[in-house]
C-alpha cells in the first residue's frame, strides 16, 4: 500500500495539528462537542459488563496477564465470587462467616489496592510519550493528555475511598511493593509494545467494571449494610459534581462509569498505530450511551469520529466568530 493511500483523518498533518493544545479543549466549541457531563455518573446511564475477545497473540498475552494477576489477587485476598440467590435464607453475617460475602472492610481493601495500581499505566504511558516527543522533537497527537487524564482520574478514585478508611502500614507496604514491581514492568513493556500495553489496560478495566458492578449489586441487595446510608465523601461530591445529599452508592456508579471510559478508550487506542495515528479522543469523547454498550472503536470508526470532531469544531468556531463580529 502506498504512502498516499494510507493518508486519512488519523494520520494527515491537519489531524495532528488540531489534536494538540489546551485552547481547543477550553473553547466553546469543545465544550459544546464534549459529552462528558454529570449525567455520566447517574445510575440510569447504561454500563454493560463487556469483554473483547483476544484474537492476536499480543491480545492473548495481555488478557492472560490480567487473568493471572486477578487470580493471584483473589487467592491472596481470599476472595471468591458466589452467586447468591435472592431468596437465600442465610443472614448477611452468616454469609460472611462462610466466606461467601465480603464485608465493608474487605471491599474497601480490594478497591484501595485496585486503584493504587490502576493509576500507574496512564502515568507511565504519558511519561514515555512525553519523553519521546521531546527527544524526537515532534508532536504527540493528543495521546499524552488522555493518558494523564486517566492517571489523575484513577488517583482521585483512590483519594475518594481513602476518606472512608486509613490503610494500615502493612497494607501501604503491600501497595508500595506491588506498585514498584508493576511500574517497572509496565514501563519496559510500553517501550517494547504500546499497543499490547493499552490492550492490557483495556482488559484490566474490564475487570474493574466487573468488580464495581458486583459491589453495586451487593450494596443494592442490602449485603453491605454498613454502606446503605453512607454519605458520599465531600471530595467525591466536588469531583463528580454530585448532589449534596449523594450517597456512597452514587459514588460507586460514578467510579464504574469512569472505569467504563478507560476500558473503551484503551481498547480503542490498542486498535490504532501509536506511532502515526491521532488520538481520536483528544478533542472529545463519546457519551456513556456509547462507551457503556460498546467495547471500543475499530480503526475505521476512530477515523470517522475524528472527522466528526473536526466538523463540529469548525461549525462551532465559525458560529462563535459570526456572533463576535455582530457585536461590532
Amino acid at each position: 500500500m502506498s504512502g498516499a493511500s494510507q493518508q486519512n483523518a488519523l494520520t494527515d498533518k491537519s489531524a495532528h495539528s488540531t489534536s494538540v493544545g489546551p485552547h481547543k479543549k477550553d473553547s466553546v466549541a469543545a465544550k459544546n462537542a464534549t459529552a462528558i457531563t454529570q449525567a455520566d455518573a447517574v445510575s440510569t446511564v447504561p454500563t454493560m459488563v463487556l469483554h473483547r475477545e483476544a484474537k492476536t497473540f499480543s491480545d492473548k498475552l495481555a488478557y492472560g496477564m490480567v487473568k493471572l494477576a486477578r487470580s493471584l489477587f483473589d487467592l491472596v485476598s481470599r476472595y471468591k465470587h458466589v452467586h447468591i440467590k435472592p431468596d437465600e435464607k442465610m443472614s448477611v453475617q452468616q454469609l460472611r462467616d462462610h466466606g461467601l460475602l465480603l464485608d465493608d472492610h474487605a471491599w474497601l481493601n480490594r478497591i484501595l489496592f485496585l486503584e493504587s495500581i490502576a493509576g500507574v499505566p496512564g502515568m507511565v504511558a504519558a511519561t514515555l510519550r512525553h519523553l519521546t516527543s521531546l527527544r524526537l522533537m515532534r508532536r504527540d497527537s493528543g495521546w499524552i493528555h488522555t493518558c494523564l487524564e486517566e492517571a489523575e482520574n484513577e488517583r482521585m478514585h483512590l483519594m475518594t475511598f481513602m476518606t472512608l478508611r486509613k490503610p494500615s502500614w502493612f497494607f501501604r507496604s503491600l501497595v508500595l511493593g506491588a506498585q514498584g514491581v508493576f511500574y517497572n514492568l509496565f514501563f519496559f513493556s510500553y517501550i517494547v509494545s504500546p499497543k499490547t500495553c493499552h490492550r492490557f489496560v483495556g482488559y484490566l478495566e474490564e475487570e474493574a467494571v466487573l468488580t464495581y458492578t458486583r459491589c453495586i449489586q451487593d450494596l443494592e441487595a442490602g449485603r453491605i449494610p454498613e454502606w446503605t446510608n453512607e454519605a458520599a465523601p465531600e471530595i467525591a461530591i466536588d469531583y463528580w459534581r454530585l448532589p449534596p445529599d449523594a450517597k456512597l452508592l452514587d459514588v460507586l456508579y460514578a467510579v464504574r462509569s469512569d472505569e467504563t471510559t478507560h476500558r473503551f478508550v484503551n481498547h480503542s487506542l490498542a486498535n490504532l498505530n501509536p506511532s502515526t495515528d491521532v488520538n481520536p479522543f483528544a478533542l472529545r469523547e463519546p457519551d456513556m450511551h456509547v462507551k457503556g454498550k460498546k467495547i471500543a472503536f475499530n480503526r475505521n470508526e476512530a477515523e470517522r469520529y475524528v472527522k466528526e470532531s473536526h466538523t463540529l469544531m469548525d461549525k462551532s468556531y465559525f458560529a462563535q466568530e459570526g456572533s463576535s463580529s455582530e457585536k461590532f
